[in-house]
């Protein structure tokens, strides 16, 4: 039974085999909307390789704790046990532990359960109505599924980084690991589809989900440009294939963000930087145009942008209904009234100490996220194998 007070998925049990990153963070966000989450650790490596990616890490005291900032980002909401799956008794824990749960996670690579009889098809042969999610580098078939997938790779592999960077610099990852937030993005999406079939039929079912292959759909516009064209795109820094003018102008105290999406809001812009003229020129008067003769309107623009200082364009644009904005430092962003608004910088107590977290973005009017359990310990949670069902009064 659900309890909305505690999230939509309140009453709905997992059991987190994943570390790193794509898998616990869709096991977060599970947490969040209100799932019980059972996050087994590996005793002999002292828990999730990220408790040790640091610093920074919490302090207790002078001392470092387990809890590093990597850690702790993707944690929130979870149970930690310690299980050591390669012996009998832990391999029968977990077993147990499934049979208990909806949904299994896991990021081992393709077959490497299967010698522990954990696999998928071990564990929906024991447990049919069991939803068993596998997160792998490059799925579970292919000639390319024995190899291990960190981000960097899939972002190589799937083609973001050839579109990332500067012109004339060499291929980028993003500044984050969002090949594995978006794979756990996509898990969790297919995880929830995978749940409501199973309550409606009983039937389980494995789902096969690859970094890579999230990391290609996500290439969107520029992979659906390529098919179409069957040209390679160009990196363009911050400029955008579609639009212009779309991109990070210098000003005279820093940068803006600028982003015309149409004919009317560069008339616009256009005015606000006294150069009425140029929607009047051909090469400039539409998207198509401005397209094709980009390289010949950013140097119209840029003196007209770097003559004003951040704040300047900022209120001017705005004023007139053009997209603007700033490139904030991350300071910048945490101290801002709109993050102090909307709840994103979330602290959370734990045996004392403080735990500076992120927020989740999600706004449910009726079931909202819930933020009950700090990310723990390494296997803090380990006595409740003892009971008879460690999923229960959590």
């Amino acid at each position: 039974m659900t309890d909305a007070s505690k999230g939509p998925l309140s009453g709905v049990r997992v059991l987190d085999l994943s570390r790193i990153l794509a898998g616990p963070t869709c096991t977060q966000l599970l947490g969040d909307l209100g799932a019980t989450v059972l996050k087994v650790e590996n005793p002999a490596t002292a828990g999730d390789d990220t408790r040790q990616w640091g610093p920074p890490y919490v302090k207790d005291g002078d001392q470092d704790t387990d809890l590093s900032a990597y850690f702790m980002c993707a944690n929130r909401n979870k149970l930690s046990v310690a299980i050591d799956i390669t012996t009998p008794e832990g391999q029968s824990d977990i077993r147990r532990l499934a049979g208990l749960a909806d949904i299994v996670i896991e990021n081992f690579k393709p077959g490497g359960l299967a010698k522990y009889g954990l696999d998928a098809s071990s564990l929906l042969s024991e447990c049919p109505r069991l939803v068993y999610c596998s997160i792998s580098g490059y799925g579970q078939t292919g000639p390319n599924a024995a190899k291990p997938g960190y981000d960097l790779m899939a972002q190589g592999y799937g083609g973001v980084m050839s579109l990332t960077g500067a012109p004339e610099g060499e291929p980028m990852k993003v500044g984050v690991g969002i090949a594995d937030v978006m794979c756990g993005m996509y898990a969790t999406v297919g995880i929830l589809a995978a749940l409501r079939h199973a309550e409606a039929t009983g039937e389980g079912q494995h789902i096969d989900i690859a970094l890579v292959d999230s990391q290609i759909a996500w290439t969107i516009n520029e992979g659906v440009n390529t098919r179409l064209s069957g040209q390679t795109p160009v990196r363009r820094g911050n400029g955008h294939p579609n639009i212009v003018p779309y991109g990070v102008y210098g000003t005279a105290d820093g940068h803006v963000i600028v982003a015309v999406g149409n004919d009317a809001q560069f008339t616009r812009f256009c005015d606000v930087l006294g150069l009425s003229d140029l929607p009047e020129d051909p090469r400039f008067a539409t998207n198509p145009a401005r397209l094709v003769n980009r390289e010949a309107l950013a140097p119209l623009l840029e003196p007209a942008v770097r003559a004003r200082t951040t704040d300047a364009i900022i209120a001017e644009l705005e004023a007139v209904r053009v997209p603007v904005g700033p490139v904030q430092t991350l300071p910048q962003v945490f101290a801002s009234d709109q993050v102090a608004a909307r709840g994103m910088a979330l602290d959370m107590i734990a045996e004392g100490l403080t735990l500076p977290l992120l927020g989740n973005p999600l706004k449910l009017s009726r079931t909202p996220v819930t933020y009950r359990h700090a990310p723990p310990r390494f296997g803090a949670d380990t006595a409740r194998l003892t009971k008879d069902d460690p999923f229960e009064d959590v």
